[in-house]
C-alpha cells in the first residue's frame, strides 16, 4: 500500500483528485482520466475501476482507524460519505461480490465553501459490521463512497487482512496519519417527512408538483404565490 505521506503529495499534485484513503492504505491510484475512463476511474463501482489488491493492509480484528482526504471536488460545498465493508471472495476479481455491510452511519461533509475540499478527515475507531463473525487471518475490503450533490458517487477501497488488535505489524495511529482538519465539518443526515407512508393518494398530482416547485424555487414566483393570499385578504378590507 502507498504511504500516507506519499498520498498527501500525490493528492495535492493532481487537480482532478477526488477521494483518497490515507489510512490504513489504498487499493491503488485511481485518480486517472484517459480514453478508457474519459470521466475518471473513481466513478466506477465498486472500487473506482481497480481490481483486488495483491498487497493487503493489516487491520485490527476489533475494528480500527480510517482516514481519508475527501478531495478537491470543485463546485460542491457538501457531500454524503458512506463507509462499507465487503466480505467473501465471490466477486469478479476474487474479492467481495458487494459492499453491503455499513461500518458507520452515513454522514455529511461540510466544506468552508464551494472551492475544493481542504484537508483530511479521521474516524479513529470504526467497528466491524453489526453481527459479523470474523476471524484473524480472514480478508475483507473497506469501501469509501462519496456521494456528490448532483447524485454521482466516487468509490475508493482498501483490501485488508484481519490481525490481532496488538499485532506489531499494525501501523501506529497518531496525529500525523489520522487527524481532522479544522476547515472540514461533519453533520448528521436528517430526513424530513413530507407525506408519511400509508396516506394513499391524499396528495394530488397537482399538489405534488406545486410542492416540488415551491421547494426547488425559493424565490420569484414561488414567493409571490406564497404572499398572494395575504395580499388578497388585505384588499378585502377596503372593499
Amino acid at each position: 500500500m502507498l504511504a500516507s505521506t506519499f498520498l498527501c503529495v500525490l493528492s495535492a499534485a493532481v487537480a482532478s483528485a477526488h477521494t483518497v484513503i490515507t489510512y490504513p492504505g489504498w487499493r491503488g491510484n485511481n485518480l486517472i482520466t484517459n480514453e478508457s475512463f474519459p470521466y475518471g476511474m473513481q466513478w466506477m463501482y465498486p472500487c473506482g475501476g481497480l481490481p483486488l489488491s495483491r498487497n493487503r493492509t493489516f487491520w485490527p480484528i476489533g475494528g480500527g482507524a480510517i482516514a481519508f482526504q475527501p478531495g478537491w471536488f470543485q463546485g460542491h460545498a457538501t457531500a454524503f460519505l458512506y463507509v462499507n465493508m465487503g466480505l467473501g471472495n465471490e466477486g469478479w476479481d476474487g474479492g467481495p461480490a458487494n459492499m453491503s455491510n455499513p461500518l458507520v452511519p452515513p454522514f455529511q461533509i461540510l466544506g468552508p465553501n464551494k472551492n475544493p475540499y481542504p484537508g483530511t478527515m479521521c474516524l479513529p475507531q470504526v467497528p466491524l459490521p453489526a453481527g459479523a463473525n470474523l476471524k484473524v487471518g480472514e480478508n475483507a475490503t473497506i469501501q469509501l463512497v462519496e456521494l456528490a450533490v448532483h447524485g454521482a458517487a466516487l468509490f475508493s477501497c482498501v483490501d485488508i487482512t484481519f490481525v490481532e488488535n496488538n499485532d506489531p505489524r499494525l501501523e501506529e495511529v497518531n496525529a500525523s496519519n489520522c487527524f481532522n482538519s479544522v476547515d472540514l465539518g461533519v453533520a448528521d443526515i436528517y430526513t424530513m417527512v413530507v407525506r408519511a407512508s400509508g396516506q394513499g393518494n391524499a396528495t394530488s398530482d397537482a399538489e405534488t408538483r406545486f410542492w416540488y416547485f415551491r421547494r426547488h424555487n425559493r424565490g420569484g414566483l414561488s414567493q409571490f404565490l406564497g404572499w398572494l393570499p395575504v395580499a388578497l385578504g388585505g384588499l378585502w378590507l377596503f372593499l
